[in-house]
């Protein structure tokens, strides 16, 4: 029962772009569609997910001086997949997301759950947590991407809906500001309803 807990809180209680305010640089980066933040939210949650198995299952045989970077090394070899996975199978994803996939071995989120919560915690947990809050990334940015694809183009998920041209300041970095500023307060007032 307490695993599912970790599973969900990733969604609303602690959803790491909307409530903990982490992993700012993809989100703003790369949300100008919807396509584009579900692809990294994926791809994150892929990286979480095993990197959160693999330093719960040897997070005995490690060091504690040398933690921080076994875990980055943990974390960069699923990138790394992730990374030639996508350029293989998704070329067209893969150079609209550009530098953003490898910055995935540095987001806080994926090192700040190898190290807070899958150091300490089993494997199931571990998995689910890392679950959970992938795809609480993922539905945050495919949000906000959305939101930005059709206020900025008036299309959502590449299918356009609205003739002509949408509010340009959307498609630009002052509209990922603006979108996410209302999808927080959003957040705050759900989770003040539901406390």
């Amino acid at each position: 029962m307490n695993q599912w807990k970790n599973f969900s809180k990733g969604f609303f209680k602690e959803n790491p772009v909307l409530v903990l305010l982490l992993g700012m640089c993809p989100t703003l980066g790369v949300t100008t569609s919807a396509i584009n933040g579900l692809g990294m939210g994926l791809a994150t949650t892929f990286v979480l997910v095993m990197s959160n198995l693999v330093v719960s299952l040897v997070k005995s045989q490690i060091p504690d001086k040398v933690r921080i970077p076994s875990f980055i090394v943990i974390i960069a070899s699923f990138v790394t997949m992730v990374e030639l996975i996508m350029q293989a199978y998704v070329p067209a994803l893969f150079d609209q997301l550009g530098l953003f996939i490898p910055l995935i071995v540095v987001n806080c989120i994926v090192l700040g759950r190898a190290e807070a919560f899958a150091s300490k915690n089993n494997i199931l947990s571990s998995a689910l947590d890392g679950l959970g809050m992938g795809l609480g990334f993922a539905m945050a940015l495919t949000i906000l991407g959305g939101i930005r694809e059709l206020l900025g183009n008036g299309s959502f998920f590449g299918f356009k809906f609205i003739q002509g041209d949408g509010m340009l300041v959307f498609v630009l970095a002052p509209g990922a500001f603006i979108a996410l500023g209302y999808l927080i307060v959003l957040i705050n007032k759900i989770n003040k309803k539901t406390a």
